[in-house]
């Protein structure tokens, strides 16, 4: 009975069961996607910060006088502008929190305050902009002043990439992407306080 049992088995229902197993486990093209971009962001932002770290401690070697790199002051905008994405990061956590429980109701509310919160925190920086470039900060002034406006660019043009996708995700009301831009712009808070940091401490 075994034999016939073995021989009545159709094997093309077990193949077809072990492509569904796998369908299942592999994750989706957007997912992957995403990691591929945080690998490029990654090593994009940890090559201009060694060039920062490199041009100050040239000036660093060339003493105080012989140098032309001169830090930027940190203003109270800068401290609130970290704030407003710190939070903007807590509501799309809050967001992803729900959509897991599938509260689409109160998950698409959590995602339009930190998409709402992200745009805040483009704005701020647009301000800071305009109160250094007041202040005799401009981007040409000397080199810690350009990396400064290098830095925070590529990060505003990241912020402006993922309230797009926020967008994309809040009209087609997907709540598995929600979870995607949650991790998403906990990257954005991490890369933002490691480079508000760099800046601030050097």
């Amino acid at each position: 009975m075994t034999i016939l049992a073995r021989l009545a088995e159709k094997s093309w229902d077990a193949a077809s069961d072990s492509e569904i197993d796998s369908q299942i486990d592999r994750p989706s093209a957007v997912a992957v996607g995403l990691t591929v971009y945080f690998a490029v962001a990654m090593v994009m932002f940890s090559l201009l910060t060694a060039a920062y770290l490199m041009r100050m401690g040239l000036h660093t070697a060339m003493g105080h006088d012989g140098g032309d790199w001169a830090p930027m002051p940190d203003p109270p905008l800068l401290w609130i502008n970290s704030a407003v994405l710190l939070v903007s990061s807590f509501a799309w956590e809050i967001s992803r929190r729900m959509a897991a429980r599938g509260r689409h109701g109160q998950a698409i509310g959590a995602s339009v305050a930190g998409a709402a919160l992200g745009l805040c925190f483009l704005v701020g920086q647009w301000l800071l902009w305009r109160h250094y470039q007041a202040a005799g900060y401009d981007l040409s002034a000397n080199p810690a002043n350009a990396f400064f406006y290098l830095l925070t660019a590529l990060h505003g043009c990241h912020i402006i990439g993922g309230l797009v996708a926020a967008g994309r995700v809040l009209i087609g009301g997907n709540l598995r992407h929600i979870r995607l831009c949650a991790v998403y712009w906990h990257f954005l808070l991490v890369i933002w306080l490691l480079l508000a940091g760099l800046l601030v401490s050097t």
